[in-house]
């Protein structure tokens, strides 16, 4: 029977259904008593579901199992959402599933290791190729320290959903060669929290769920701020934001510490990993240390600011 610490660590990594498994068998319950207990809340799901869901075979999509999950939270004592945040979200169906909007770009046109990234956003029961959330407006700002590393990144978004029951945006990091992702940390700040997080050594990659405290229908808006910082110390020459799907207003920081300024800073853009980048001129450091961008209407591609240090 596992201990209150291992039903704890299964309900913040997960799967679903090894924190359900958890949860059922640390409370001394059985699939019988769990069917009576939503039974007498109005709920009724067969025996072979709850199985299902257990063992990992199947999971609850439909609305009716969704208000069974939420059930199973007071049922089971779990804090509120505890198993909701780990189903992530619905999978697509029919003809369209797997499909990309018009004029989307799959993470391989933006972005090198897109298929350890796939696993890994699939890993968190995501979509690869996610069409749920359209970026409205981001406001990032870096900090490069005396080391002339990146030591924080704070983002500043606006999210407008595009499909029901959207209720987490999956945030994407990849640190330059030689970054220690067991170092990286993501912390909300506003009107968010975190929830799974997933590391890959080799490519440098950290993704992170950001919770939001209930679902957006289709139209509806999310504010999220939160920051990351790496103390990795590796030397940062650049950073650039990539986007697969159109975005609104983007704003790009960057701000160096006194003992470390560059010679040079450059903005760019490019439309893919495939195709030429477009030089879009010299930045010059304020009196602040610090250089910017703003970019507006996005299309899908790469924007970024780069610089030399000699």
């Amino acid at each position: 029977m596992p201990t209150d610490r291992e039903l704890r660590v299964a309900l913040k990594e997960g799967p679903f259904h090894v924190a359900l498994r958890a949860a059922v068998e640390t409370r001394g319950l059985t699939l019988t008593g769990l069917r009576r207990h939503l039974g007498e809340r109005g709920l009724r799901v067969g025996m072979t579901s709850l199985s299902y869901w257990q063992q990992g075979l199947r999971r609850p999509e439909r609305p009716e199992s969704l208000r069974a999950v939420r059930a199973l939270e007071e049922i089971l004592v779990l804090p509120p959402r505890s198993l909701m945040a780990l189903l992530g979200p619905p999978r697509p169906r029919g003809r369209d599933a797997g499909k990309l909007p018009v004029g989307a770009l799959p993470y391989s046109a933006i972005m090198e290791s897109s298929q350890t990234l796939s696993a890994m956003i699939h890993d968190l029961n995501g979509v690869a190729d996610d069409r749920r959330l359209h970026i409205a407006g981001m406001y990032e700002t870096l900090q490069i320290g005396p080391d002339r590393s990146t030591v924080r990144r704070e983002t500043l978004q606006v999210v407008q959903a595009h499909e029901e029951a959207t209720d987490r945006y999956i945030m994407v990091y990849r640190g330059d060669l030689g970054c220690d992702v067991e170092r990286v940390r993501v912390r909300a700040l506003e009107d968010c929290r975190v929830g799974r997080v997933r590391r890959d050594g080799p490519t440098a990659l950290v993704v992170a769920e950001l919770l939001f405290d209930q679902m957006l229908r289709p139209g509806e808006t999310q504010i999220i701020r939160y920051e990351l910082a790496d103390p990795s110390g590796v030397e940062t020459v650049e950073y650039e934001r990539g986007f697969r799907h159109p975005a609104g207003q983007y704003v790009l920081r960057v701000n160096f510490a006194p003992e470390a300024l560059p010679v040079r800073v450059q903005r760019f853009a490019r439309q893919g990993t495939g195709t030429g980048e477009e030089d879009l001129g010299e930045l010059s450091l304020n009196a602040h240390n610090a250089v910017h961008l703003v970019a507006g209407s996005l299309e899908p591609g790469l924007v970024g600011i780069r610089w030399d240090w000699s």
